[in-house]
Order: structure tokens, then sequence, then C-alpha cells
């Protein structure tokens, strides 16, 4: 097997996992769909939550909102301006000292990068919150390619970015649809975690090269 040489993780709900934040972000959307499209916000909540039960039935895969929005014919890069804007992640966040020693430890032995759906303005606020600054090779967000996970052409671009070929990847995600389905198909390891306890376990199965 060949060994890891990067660690590709997501963000929201990977790195920390708020419930009120993840909450405040689908409103905010809401919001700002409702202005884009000319409707009440109840309309808007409604319209995009059907959009999201849409996506779901025609692929079978949880819909993300950049998905959802772009079905409902919303500008994605008005969203988003929209969301680091009126989203306040100072609100809900504070530093996991678990988590940043890990990394910290992790990269003294692998190259750590960071793909998310999320605007870049919200993740480095994010990650500043959370307590990471330096600790990622290269962060890669929505506004890098303009294509939501899960993408072929943007997860191409990031192995050529990181100069590792897929066996050398191990993604890390809270969403096996969105972060890991297809990673894993270009022959890349994954590990899902949707806690914070789980993730402090990957440490550990990476030591044993599970």
């Amino acid at each position: 097997m060949n060994r890891v040489t990067s660690i590709i993780f997501d963000l929201d709900g990977t790195l920390y996992v708020s419930d009120v934040l993840a909450a405040e972000i689908q409103t905010v959307a809401a919001d700002g769909m409702s202005l884009q499209l000319d409707l009440p916000v109840a309309e808007a909540k409604s319209r995009l939550s059907a959009a999201k039960e849409q996506l779901l039935t025609a692929t079978g895969c949880e819909a993300t909102l950049s998905a959802a929005c772009e079905l409902l014919g919303c500008d994605l890069k008005l969203l988003h301006k929209f969301l680091a804007e009126n989203v306040k992640p100072e609100n809900h966040l504070r530093p996991d000292d678990r988590v940043t020693a890990m990394l910290k430890r992790l990269s003294g032995d692998y190259g750590l990068y960071i793909y998310t759906n999320n605007n870049r303005i919200l993740t480095d606020r994010i990650i500043s919150l959370i307590g990471l600054d330096g600790l990622f090779a290269e962060i890669f967000s929505v506004e890098d390619f303009w294509r939501s996970k899960p993408d072929r052409l943007a997860l191409a671009k990031i192995y050529a970015a990181i100069g590792a070929e897929p066996v050398e990847c191990l993604f890390v995600g809270d969403r096996y649809d969105v972060d890991l389905t297809l990673p894993e198909e270009h022959g890349s390891r994954v590990y899902l975690t949707t806690s914070i306890t789980e993730l402090l376990s990957m440490e550990e199965l990476l030591k044993k090269g599970e």
C-alpha cells in the first residue's frame, strides 16, 4: 500500500462541529436567495429545501447548498458574498487545543490541506477562530474553481496542485457523498468523521497504517 503523504481536510463539520453555526449558514443563505429571487424568506427556504430534495432524488447523494443554489438559478458568487458579509462565526467558535495539537503533530509528517465548499473569507475567519492558522500548505475554497464538491474537474486540479498521486492522499470529511466518494473512486484513502472524538481517532489509525 502506498504511503499517505498528503491529508486533505474538509472544514465545516470536520475540523470543528457547530450545529448552531451550520443552522445560521442555512438561514443566511435563504435570506440571500430571497433577495436574488425576489421572494419572501419563507418561500426561499421552502424552495431551497425542495431543491435539495430534488437533487437527492436525482443523484442519490446528499445535496450541497451551492448545488441547490445553482438549481434555483441563483448566482453562486453573489450568494457567497452575502454569506461572507452576514454569517458571524465569531459568535460560535473557539479553539479546541486537542485538534490544534494533533494537526501540529501531523504537519511534521504530512502535507496538510483544506478543500471546502465555503468561501475564502469565511474559511480564513473560521480557521483563525479555531486556532489553526499556519498549519495548512494550501487552502482550496469554492472560489478556486466555482465548482462545488463533489466535482471531478476540481478534484483533478487539487491533485495536480498538491503534486501527489491519488493513492498518496487521505481525504477527511463529515459527509461521505460530498467529501469522500469521488476521492475514493480515484484511489485515495478516506476517513469519515462526524465528531471531534472521531477526528482525533484518525491519528492513531494513521500510526497503524490502517
